[in-house]
């Protein structure tokens, strides 16, 4: 769902005094945002991390990545993301962009595939548990190697037999079918 609030309609409307400077939070969003608002001085505070309500997170272990339009303003930025993290690195927004576009990979897509996971054991009736030793030590293995040098499973084998079962028990949810046939092509493919 779309926010009904733009980003550019914040700053916009915001009464900002003349001179501020102003940060922004986003992986996505270029330091250029500012640009148009000569009265602002800009900057990026982007804490790589996903947030969820009642979960705590250790902000010290946190990778902030910051940015500036000016060496000073760099200087007041990184001086507030220090006070939060000990993991603090100067990122241009192309760079910045590119981390986001991994970390959606990384993060709200693997959280996906183990949604896709959690619901077929549930229908199954077993608990996703069962899967917790696993999911484990894939992601210890992927942090320890590169992560395409330690693939395992039915495509990287090119397991045909095993690939057509797994595509018949997923008759029944066929966007699922679909992802499960991109996830093997690119395997494959990799």
């Amino acid at each position: 769902m779309r926010s009904r609030w733009s980003r550019s309609r914040v700053l916009a409307e915001a009464a900002f005094p003349a001179g501020a400077l102003v940060v922004h939070t986003a992986g996505a969003l270029p330091l250029d945002v500012f640009a148009p608002y000569a009265n602002l001085r800009g900057g990026v505070l982007y804490p790589l991390q996903t947030f969820s309500p009642g979960r705590v997170i250790d902000w010290t272990t946190v990778p902030i990545c910051v940015e500036a339009g000016t060496p000073a303003d760099q200087q007041l930025v990184e001086q507030v993301a220090r006070s939060l993290s000990n993991v603090v690195e100067v990122v241009a927004t192309p760079q910045r962009q590119v981390i986001h576009v991994g970390a959606v990979f990384a993060c709200n897509f693997t959280n996906h595939l183990l949604g896709i996971g959690h619901a077929l054991l549930q229908e199954a009736g077993l608990p996703f548990a069962l899967l917790e030793p696993l999911i484990q030590e894939t992601v210890q293995k992927a942090l320890a190697q590169p992560p395409f040098t330690v693939q395992t499973g039915p495509a990287v084998r090119h397991d045909t037999a095993t690939l057509d079962r797994h595509r018949a028990l997923l008759l029944e949810h066929p966007q699922w079918q679909q992802i499960y046939n991109q996830l093997t092509a690119s395997i494959q493919a990799t």
